[in-house]
């Protein structure tokens, strides 16, 4: 009893610390955007105009998944008897689609620039993207440390940003010395191309949750050997093992065990708990079926 207070406590500190990594991503997000709007029309900046409205979208999405890792904390009940904590890939599926959608906006925004690029103010430029990189920067290494999917899809926005800003940066001071104002759409583009690869690899592993697949690092045809190995298992008759939200797994198990064994079947479930103790198991069902003669 002692220990699944504790284990609920850590999983709700858990919780708490990334709806607090979130909240503070979309108050960056919103905050800078609005901040951004004022320092493209102040610099002339086409780069920073476009980022606004990319960081706006974010935001959006930020507050969005901000309020879904909120509602995923809530208890169990008689419309969801696994609990919310499936919410939060919601969010995380919602923010690989803003951040793709915001990647095609760069693309049109920067394509038409490669062949008529504007005249910016490269010292405000420089001054603006100081400030997004330090940050965007503190906000993505925040989301970076947390551990679920939804804070790994949101550091992807914040990362998108901070290169964004650092594209801003490098073309600002090159525009101080040089008149070459199409290096600002070649970034753009170079950048929204590493941010969409990422996000798509991001992209799946949130589909192969929710589609319940095998949760990454855990070898089924393993996991079934070292059960089958168990004193008194005959056969591992059915194992389906999945994740929940891709941190906490559950499992299915279907056991033929000898007669003989069948008294003692609390015992032999208490080894399989045990047998499987390093895969991140919080829920569990464990059927039991004894030989026949």
């Amino acid at each position: 009893m002692v220990r699944k207070v504790e284990e609920e406590g850590n999983l709700m500190a858990k919780f708490q610390k990334s709806s607090k990594n979130i909240r503070l991503a979309f108050l960056i997000n919103l905050l800078f955007s609005i901040g951004e709007f004022i320092g493209g029309l102040f610099t002339n900046s086409v780069a920073i105009m476009s980022d606004a409205i990319h960081d706006f979208g974010d935001a959006v999405a930020l507050g969005l998944s901000w309020f879904l890792q909120r509602f995923s904390n809530k208890d169990k009940d008689e419309n969801f008897s696994f609990g919310y904590q499936r919410f939060s890939l919601l969010g995380a599926l919602i923010n690989a689609i803003v951040l793709i959608a915001g990647s095609i906006y760069i693309f049109f925004q920067a394509v038409p620039l490669l062949f008529n690029p504007e005249h910016s103010n490269a010292l405000g430029m420089i001054w603006f993207a100081i400030a997004g990189v330090l940050l965007n920067g503190y906000a993505a290494f925040r989301l970076h440390k947390g551990k679920s999917v939804n804070e790994g899809a949101l550091s992807w926005h914040m990362l998108e940003d901070v290169l964004g800003w650092v594209a801003v940066l490098i073309v600002g001071i090159v525009l101080l010395f040089k008149d070459i104002h199409i290096l600002d759409p070649i970034l753009s583009i170079a950048i929204a191309l590493f941010i969409v690869v990422n996000v798509i690899r991001n992209l799946v592993k949130t589909l192969k949750i929710l589609l319940e697949g095998v949760p990454e690092g855990v070898d089924v045809e393993k996991v079934q050997s070292t059960i089958e190995n168990i004193p008194g298992v005959l056969s591992v008759q059915h194992l389906y093992i999945w994740s929940i939200d891709g941190e906490e797994n559950a499992l299915n198990l279907h056991l033929l065990v000898k007669k003989s064994d069948f008294d003692d079947s609390d015992a032999i479930k208490d080894k399989i708990r045990e047998a499987t103790s390093g895969l991140q198991i919080s829920h569990s069902t464990i059927e039991l079926n004894w030989e026949s003669n």
